[in-house]
């Protein structure tokens, strides 16, 4: 099943623990929280101290994706505030390949995010590390923007080379101008997550908004599992990716085994 998990950057910020509890009961899988600071993106959004309050409020896996300069200083300070995934750029990030060991040794989901002008051959000597890769389908900085459709070919890519490096079961998640209207189209192609802000936010019944995306994604998915060789594992099926069973601080996550 794919993976639906809200931006809170287009939650009512006045209310977000309520936010979050709307999109939690009305099905969600995980939470996705984007950290701006103003310099590697043109906005400034939050810190570890909202990633704290969040963790009070849901169990879901908590999906922390870092838009900023020098994003290894703040991989401890996210997963202490209760970050279940960091998600890192590889435009922003020097060490690459230090950073995500750096996360997965403190047992978390460790993802990087590639913006749309960057091709996916940056991410080959790390393919076999990561735990997830984010696809950005806008140009990162502001939400509501529209769907950039040359990125379902690079997901395409990169579902080889994630496949090529023996590691078929990381996820794929994409990000930017996701609806009910492409998310079949990004999952056909591949993607196993998808980010969704005003399409689920910006809907009066977040329940059924999140039905929506998952009949269409469920649809794509299905289609791309058709067609697909049979030699790889099954990585349309991540089991129960939502955080059901409580947060553990430092417990190990097992992206694998628990996505929605």
């Amino acid at each position: 099943m794919t993976i639906i998990a809200p931006s809170i950057l287009s939650a009512d910020f006045g209310c977000l623990a309520a936010e979050v509890h709307d999109v939690d009961a009305g099905g969600c899988d995980w939470i996705h929280v984007d950290v701006m600071d103003g310099r590697y993106v043109p906005n400034i959004t939050i810190g570890p101290l909202v990633v704290q309050a969040l963790r009070k409020a849901t169990a879901k896996l908590i999906d922390v994706h870092l838009m900023i300069v020098e994003p290894e200083r703040w991989v401890d300070a996210f997963i202490d505030a209760g970050a279940d995934g960091i998600t890192v750029h590889q435009e922003a990030c020097v060490h690459l390949q230090r950073t995500i060991m750096a996360i997965k040794g403190r047992g978390k989901q460790a993802g990087v995010s590639l913006n749309p002008g960057t091709s996916e051959e940056t991410l080959r000597y790390v393919a076999a590390d990561v735990d997830l890769v984010l696809v950005m389908s806008v140009n990162p900085g502001f939400g509501g923007q529209k769907f950039l459709v040359s990125q379902l070919d690079k997901v395409r890519r990169i579902r080889a080379m994630l496949d090529a490096a023996g590691n078929s079961a990381a996820i794929i998640e994409i990000d930017g101008g996701i609806d009910a209207d492409n998310a079949a189209a990004a999952c056909e192609a591949g993607v196993t997550a998808l980010v969704a802000g005003s399409a689920v936010f910006g809907k009066p019944d977040r329940r059924a908004a999140i039905a929506a995306l998952r009949a269409a994604a469920d649809d794509g998915a299905a289609r791309h599992l058709a067609a697909r060789p049979t030699d790889h594992g099954d990585h349309g099926d991540h089991g129960d990716h939502n955080g059901d069973d409580g947060h553990d601080g430092d417990e190990p996550a097992t992206p694998a085994s628990t996505a929605g």
